[in-house]
C-alpha cells in the first residue's frame, strides 16, 4: 500500500508539472509572455523619408524601392506565400495520447504490490504516412509553389506599375518647374512693357484703352504665375507621397533636363509587333497569370485526391491494475496489452464534390484572367506605341519644324513693327499670346512625349531608354 501511495504521489507531481509547462508554452505562443510580437510589429514600418534638396529621377526610384509603402506591402504578400509553401510541405506531427483511471471493484487489501490504477499510452502518425504515399502533400506543394511564383511576379508587376507612376509624376514636377520659370519670364517682360506703355500714355502716344489692354495682359501673366506655383506644389506633394514621404514635404527641386527631347535608341527601329512580342515574353503580370492558372489546375487534382480517406496508423499500450491477476468476485484484470490500429473515415455520404467544384471554378476564373491579361498587354502596347508616335511628331514639329522659332520670331518682329507704328496693339497682343501658348504647349508636348516613352516601357515590361 505504501508503494502504491508513493507511486500515486509521484505521478500527481508529474501531472501538475506537465499542466504548468503547457500553460506557459501556450501563453508565450499567443503573446501573453514576452514582448517579441510588439517589437517585430514596430520594426515593420520604415522610418520617415527625407528628400534631398535636388531630387533626381534615379534617386526617386531608389528611395521608392527602399521605402515605398505599396512595394513593402507587396513584399509582405510574398512572405505570406512563402509561409503557405512551408505549411503545405509540413509533415503532420505524431499524436501522443495518454490516459489514467481506477478500477473501483478491485480490492487491494493485504496486497502491497497490487494497484487499481489503469494506464493507457498511444502513438498515432496523424495520417502522415498516407498523406505522403497518396501524393496529397506533393500536390499541396505544387499548388503553393505556383502561388508563390505568382506572388513574386505580382511584386515585380507592382514595382513596374508604381515606377511608371513615379516617373510620370516626376515629369509633372519638371513640367511645373519649367512652366513656373516661363511664367516668371513672361510676367517680367510684361512688367517692362507695362512701364513703357505707361510712359507712352503719359506722353499721349496711346489712349487709356490701350493701356488697359496691356494692364490686363500683365494681370493675366500674374495669374499664370500663381497657377504655376500651385501646380508645382501639388506635383511635389504627389511625388513625395509615391516615394514614401510621411512627414512635411519640402520644396525640393528636380532635374528639368529629363524633359530634353531625345529619341531612345531602343525605339529607333521598333515596331508595334516587335514590342508586342517582347511584352509577351517579359510582362510579369502575364507570366503571373500563367502561374496562377497552373496553381488552380494543381488544386483541382488535389481536391480529387482528397477523396482518398486519411488513413491513420496507431499503436497503443494499456495496463489495467498490477499485482494479482484476479480478485474475488471481480473477474480477471487485463494484463499489459499492446495493440496496433488503423482508422479512416468512410466516404459514403460525401466525396469532396463541393471542393472539386470550387477548384474547377477557380481554374476557369484564372484561365479567363490569363486571357484578359493577354488582351490587356495587346491594348497597353498598342496605346503606348500610338501615344509615343503621336507625341514624337508634335515635339519634332515644335523643334525641328520651327514652330517655336516661328512664334518667337513673329512676336519679336511684331513688337518692332508696333514700335515703328506699322502694327497695331492688337497685332502685338495676338503675337504675344501666340508665343506664350506655343511655349506652354511645347512644355506639355515634351512632357507627354517622355510620359509616352515610360508608358511604353511599362507596357513592354523593360526599360527602353
Amino acid at each position: 500500500m505504501a508503494t502504491a501511495r508513493r507511486m500515486r504521489s509521484r505521478y500527481g507531481r508529474l501531472l501538475r508539472l506537465l499542466v504548468v509547462v503547457v500553460c506557459v508554452a501556450g501563453a508565450m505562443r499567443v503573446g501573453v509572455v514576452g514582448p517579441e510580437r510588439d517589437a517585430r510589429a514596430d520594426g515593420v514600418v520604415p522610418v520617415a523619408t527625407d528628400l534631398p534638396a535636388v531630387l533626381s529621377m534615379a534617386d526617386a526610384i531608389k528611395i521608392f524601392r527602399a521605402r515605398g509603402l505599396d512595394l513593402l506591402i507587396a513584399e509582405a504578400t510574398v512572405k505570406s506565400a512563402e509561409g503557405d509553401v512551408t505549411a503545405a510541405g509540413a509533415v503532420p506531427n505524431p499524436v501522443v495520447s495518454g490516459g489514467y483511471g481506477r478500477v473501483f471493484n478491485y480490492d487491494t487489501t493485504g496486497c502491497d504490490q497490487c494497484s487499481a490504477n489503469v494506464w493507457q499510452v498511444g502513438l498515432s502518425d496523424a495520417a502522415a504516412i498516407e498523406d505522403a504515399l497518396s501524393g496529397k502533400r506533393g500536390l499541396r506543394l505544387k499548388v503553393m509553389r505556383n502561388a508563390l511564383a505568382a506572388a513574386r511576379l505580382s511584386r515585380v508587376d507592382a514595382e513596374r506599375t508604381l515606377e511608371f507612376q513615379i516617373k510620370a509624376t516626376y515629369l509633372q514636377v519638371a513640367q511645373a518647374v519649367l512652366a513656373y520659370r516661363f511664367a516668371i519670364e513672361v510676367t517680367g517682360a510684361d512688367e517692362k512693357t507695362l512701364e513703357l506703355f505707361r510712359l507712352r500714355y503719359r506722353s499721349g502716344a496711346i489712349n487709356e484703352g490701350d493701356l488697359a489692354r496691356i494692364e490686363t495682359q500683365k494681370l493675366e501673366s500674374d495669374q499664370a504665375v500663381d497657377n504655376a506655383v500651385e501646380g508645382l506644389r501639388q506635383a511635389r506633394v504627389a511625388l513625395a507621397f509615391l516615394v514614401g514621404v510621411r512627414g512635411p514635404v519640402t520644396d525640393f527641386d528636380v532635374d528639368t533636363k529629363v524633359l530634353t527631347f531625345a529619341a531612345p535608341p531602343a525605339l529607333a527601329d521598333a515596331t508595334e509587333d516587335g514590342l508586342l512580342r517582347t511584352a509577351f515574353d517579359r510582362r510579369p503580370d502575364l507570366i503571373a497569370a500563367g502561374y496562377q492558372k497552373a496553381s488552380a489546375e494543381a488544386n483541382i487534382a488535389l481536391a480529387r485526391r482528397q477523396r482518398v480517406p486519411d488513413i491513420t496508423l496507431s499503436v497503443n499500450y494499456s495496463q489495467t491494475g498490477t499485482g494479482a491477476t484476479a480478485a474475488p468476485g471481480t473477474g480477471a484484470l487485463s494484463p499489459p496489452t499492446l495493440t496496433f490500429g488503423v482508422s479512416a473515415p468512410i466516404p459514403i455520404f460525401y466525396q469532396m464534390q463541393g471542393e472539386i467544384r470550387k477548384a474547377e471554378a477557380a481554374y476557369d476564373t484564372n484561365a479567363l484572367g490569363q486571357a484578359k491579361a493577354t488582351a490587356q498587354v495587346v491594348s497597353d502596347v498598342a496605346a503606348g506605341y500610338a501615344a509615343y508616335s503621336g507625341a514624337k511628331k508634335l515635339v519634332q514639329r515644335m523643334e525641328s519644324g520651327g514652330l517655336l522659332r516661328s512664334a518667337k520670331t513673329a512676336r519679336d518682329i511684331t513688337r518692332l513693327q508696333f514700335d515703328k507704328g506699322t502694327a497695331s496693339l492688337t497685332d502685338l497682343l495676338d503675337a504675344q499670346r501666340a508665343y506664350i501658348a506655343t511655349n506652354v504647349e511645347y512644355i506639355q508636348d515634351v512632357t507627354n512625349y517622355w510620359t509616352a516613352v515610360f508608358q511604353l516601357e511599362q507596357a513592354v515590361g523593360m526599360e527602353l531608354h
